[in-house]
C-alpha cells in the first residue's frame, strides 16, 4: 500500500512540476487601475488579461498556459520600477514586460537588457529604441510616438492641400508635462522647420484637471490647428475647456491616448466631430467575439462592465496580447514547441514577429491593427497609423487606409538619439543572435 501511495505521490509531484515548467509562462504586469489614468489601464490590461484568458480556453500556446502577475504603480515612476523589481524574479523568472508608461519605461529600459527580459512599449516609449542593435530587450511595436507625430502632420498636410501649404500656419502642441509629453517634439520641430510653420508648445501640468490659462493663449493665439497631447483626465478637461472658449473641435487632433471612449463620453455634446490618431481600426472583429464567448460566458472577463469590450483601451491591450502570443509562438517554432519560453528566446520572437494578414484573418483580427513586422533594425515594425472621428455615439475611422508620415526623418532622427545613447553607454551596437 506504501508503494503504491509513494507512486501516486511521486506522479502527483512529477504531473505538478510538469505544469510549472512546461505550461506556464510567466509575465510581469506592472499596471494601474487606480488615480487620473486609471481607466486607461483598466481598460488596457483588462484587455491583455481577456487575451490571454482565451488563449488558455483554448488549451494554450502549444500546451504552455500564460500567466502572469499585477502591481500597481498609479502611473508613477518610481513605484513601477519597484513593481517591476518586485516582479521579474517571481515564478522562475518574467520574461515579457509593458508598463504602459513612458516615465516608468524610462525607469527601466536600461535594466532590461541586464536582465534579459524583453520590454514592449505598445505606441508609446522611448521611440529610438526601434533599433534593435542598441536596445536588443525594448520594442516599442506598431508605432513610436515619433511616426506618429509624422503622421499627425502628413494628416494636417494632406487636409490643408498638402505639405507646401502648411508654410505660415499656426500648429498648438498642448502637452502632457512630462516625459510623455516631451517626446514628439525633436519630429514637431524639425517639421516646423522643414515645412514653415509655427509651432507653439503649451504645457499641462499633470493630470491637466484645470487648462483655462492653457485655453486662453490657445484663443489668443488663433491657431490653425491643436494638436493634443494628452492622457488621462487632461483630455476630456480640454475638449471641454476648448468648448467654452470658443475653439471649433474639429481643429483638435488628438494623440491616440486622447482618444478613447473614456476621453470623449464625460465630454459629452463638445466632443462630437473631434479626432484622433489610433493605431486600432473602431469596429467589431471575430477575435472580440470569441472573448465574449469564452470568456465573459464563462465568467472569466477582466472588465465588471462588460460594454467596455472592444473599446478602445480594451482593444488595445488585446492587440498587445496577441503581440506578446505570436512572439511566444515564433519563439516556440525555433526553441521548441510546448516549452516555456525564456525571455532571451522571447526576445528573439519579438525580433522576428511577422503579424501579416493572414496571420491576422485567422486569429479573426484582419484590419484589427497594422501588420507588424519586426527585425533587428526594426523592432517597432509598422509605423502606420489611422485617424479617428467621434460622431457623438462612437469612434469611426476617417482615413479608410493606414497613414505613414515621414519615416526618412523619423529614421535619422533616431540613428542619431540611439548612437547618442550608444556612445554614452558605452554599447557597441549590433544585431543579437
Amino acid at each position: 500500500m506504501k508503494v503504491i501511495k509513494s507512486i501516486m505521490l511521486a506522479a502527483a509531484l512529477a504531473g505538478a512540476g510538469g505544469q510549472v515548467l512546461a505550461a506556464d509562462q510567466f509575465v510581469a504586469l506592472p499596471s494601474y487601475r487606480v488615480g487620473p489614468y486609471g481607466a486607461g489601464g483598466s481598460g488596457f490590461y483588462g484587455g491583455m488579461i481577456d487575451y490571454f484568458n482565451l488563449i488558455n480556453a483554448n488549451g494554450g500556446i502549444n500546451g504552455v498556459k500564460m500567466t502572469w502577475e499585477e502591481c500597481e504603480t498609479e502611473y508613477n515612476a518610481s513605484r513601477g520600477v519597484e513593481c517591476y523589481e518586485r516582479m521579474k524574479t517571481k515564478n522562475g523568472g518574467a520574461t515579457l514586460v509593458d508598463p504602459l508608461s513612458t516615465g516608468i519605461a524610462y525607469g527601466i529600459v536600461d535594466r532590461v537588457a541586464t536582465d534579459k527580459i524583453p520590454m514592449t512599449m505598445l505606441g508609446y516609449g522611448r521611440s529610438d529604441a526601434a533599433n534593435g542593435k542598441v536596445f536588443p530587450y525594448v520594442f516599442p511595436l506598431i508605432t513610436s510616438y515619433w511616426n506618429q507625430a509624422a503622421a499627425m502632420i502628413k494628416y494636417l498636410g494632406d487636409k490643408n492641400g498638402g505639405y507646401a501649404k502648411l508654410r505660415g500656419k499656426k500648429i498648438v502642441y498642448l502637452y502632457h508635462d512630462s516625459a510623455f509629453g516631451k517626446e514628439a517634439m525633436p519630429v514637431l520641430d524639425a517639421q516646423a522647420k522643414q515645412y514653415g510653420f509655427e509651432l507653439i508648445k503649451i504645457a499641462v501640468a499633470p493630470p491637466g484637471s484645470e487648462q483655462q490659462s492653457q485655453w486662453l493663449q490657445i484663443r489668443q493665439a488663433r491657431p490653425d490647428h491643436v494638436i493634443l497631447w494628452g492622457w488621462g483626465v487632461m483630455n476630456s478637461v480640454a475638449i471641454k475647456t476648448a468648448q467654452r472658449n470658443g475653439f471649433p473641435r474639429e481643429k483638435i487632433l488628438g494623440v491616440w491616448w486622447a482618444g478613447s471612449e473614456e476621453d470623449t463620453i464625460p465630454s459629452g455634446e463638445a466632443a462630437k466631430g473631434y479626432t484622433s490618431m489610433t493605431f486600432n481600426t473602431p469596429g467589431n472583429y471575430p477575435l472580440l467575439d470569441e472573448i465574449r464567448k469564452k470568456v465573459y460566458a464563462g465568467g472569466k472577463g477582466n472588465l465588471a462592465d462588460q460594454s467596455r469590450i472592444g473599446s478602445v483601451y480594451h482593444m488595445r491591450g488585446v492587440t498587445l496580447g496577441v503581440l506578446w502570443v505570436e512572439a511566444i509562438r515564433t519563439a516556440q517554432e525555433k526553441f521548441g514547441k510546448g516549452k516555456t519560453m525564456t525571455g532571451e528566446q522571447v526576445r528573439w520572437g519579438l525580433e522576428n514577429l511577422n503579424v501579416d494578414a493572414a496571420r491576422q484573418k485567422a486569429i479573426g483580427a484582419f484590419g484589427m491593427f497594422p501588420t507588424v513586422k519586426t527585425s533587428c533594425d526594426d523592432h517597432e515594425g509598422s509605423g502606420a497609423v489611422k485617424v479617428q472621428q467621434w460622431d457623438g455615439k462612437k469612434w469611426v475611422a476617417i482615413t479608410p487606409n493606414w497613414v505613414v508620415g515621414d519615416k526618412a526623418l523619423t529614421r535619422r532622427l533616431l540613428e542619431e538619439s540611439s548612437l547618442a545613447y550608444a556612445k554614452e553607454k558605452n554599447i557597441t551596437p549590433a544585431c543579437m543572435q
